[in-house]
């Protein structure tokens, strides 16, 4: 298992520092100047080009990929170009609120998720089923942004039952916040995880173990729950690793709908002002922490399935 985490571990840095390598590269093509946008039209050439020494935007793309890079392995994001305050502060002062909201939407993509599934694999070709399959497909097909806008509308609008923006005060008054962006985010995830989960328990319980243990007598609710849940479990654990890096983009949509605070919000007022560090530091952060996800999701796919800790010892 060590092993298997340090090959991971390496494959991760190796990842980041290509995202990184390109993401230079497509803001090195985009046209306009950064200088000039975070000092506005009135600044004079000379401020332009103070400010662009003390970015770095004067040398060769090579040379800013590469002092990056150094930059990174002291722990130094840079500074914000407008506060001149460090990049790695502002993004942790943000982070928590956006772990909240990704928080929140997992708990509303796995409960419903897994229940729906779980009733759709042992009613299948029922009336329930069919309903369950429409919906789960229906709530994959709807973009998250799509759901923010029309959740806004309606409960918060029209029948005002929760708070328009903001992201509340205290732990009650967050959750409360918390309800319709986490749902906007975590609402699609309910089919994936639904979808996902029937296939696997209908597959599992055409397994041979669960046959003959149909045919001990034994109950089934135990062989659902002893024999068949746990190996069909797997694969919405991995989706989900998988589910909670696209949460975090989702977040974004979230968080500038309803006005929160979070990463999300960050980096859409960094990338109008053109506030490279902050995109950069955010992307950096981001991308780790959705590497950091499908790590854990692996490794406790390895703990939990003994076939898959045996094929990592060899």
């Amino acid at each position: 298992m060590l092993s298997y985490i340090f090959k991971r571990f390496c494959l991760a840095i190796a990842v980041i520092a290509m995202v990184m390598a390109a993401l230079f590269i497509m803001i090195y093509a985009v046209p306009g100047d950064p200088a000039r946008v975070a000092l506005g039209p009135r600044a004079t050439p000379e401020l332009i080009a103070e400010l662009k020494v003390r970015m770095g935007l004067d040398q060769p793309l090579w040379v800013q990929i590469y002092n990056f890079y150094a930059s990174i392995l002291q722990g130094d994001l840079g500074r914000d170009v407008i506060s001149g305050e460090p990049v790695l502060r502002i993004i942790f002062s943000q982070l928590p609120d956006t772990l909240y909201l990704v928080f929140g939407s997992v708990l509303v993509a796995v409960i419903p998720g897994i229940l729906l599934g779980n009733i759709s694999a042992q009613n299948r070709g029922s009336m329930s089923d069919k309903i369950i399959s429409i919906l789960t497909v229906s709530v994959m097909a709807v973009p998250s942004f799509v759901i923010a806008i029309y959740l806004l509308l309606i409960f918060s609008i029209n029948l005002k039952w929760f708070p328009a923006i903001g992201a509340g005060q205290g732990f009650w008054g967050k959750s409360y916040q918390l309800v319709l962006p986490s749902i906007a985010v975590g609402l699609a995830w309910i089919g994936y995880i639904a979808r996902v989960l029937r296939a696997s328990i209908l597959e599992e319980m055409n397994a041979q173990h669960v046959r003959t243990a149909r045919a001990f007598g034994l109950s089934r609710n135990l062989i659902m729950y002893n024999y068949v849940l746990r190996i069909a479990i797997l694969p919405t654990i991995t989706i989900l690793g998988i589910g909670i890096g696209q949460m975090l983009s989702g977040a974004i949509f979230a968080e500038i709908v309803f006005a929160r605070p979070g990463l999300g919000k960050l980096v859409y007022d960094a990338i109008v002002s053109r506030n490279y560090p902050i995109v950069t530091g955010t992307v950096l952060i981001t991308t780790a922490m959705f590497l950091l996800f499908n790590l854990v999701a692996d490794i406790l796919i390895a703990w939990l399935d003994p076939r898959v800790r045996h094929d990592i010892s060899r």
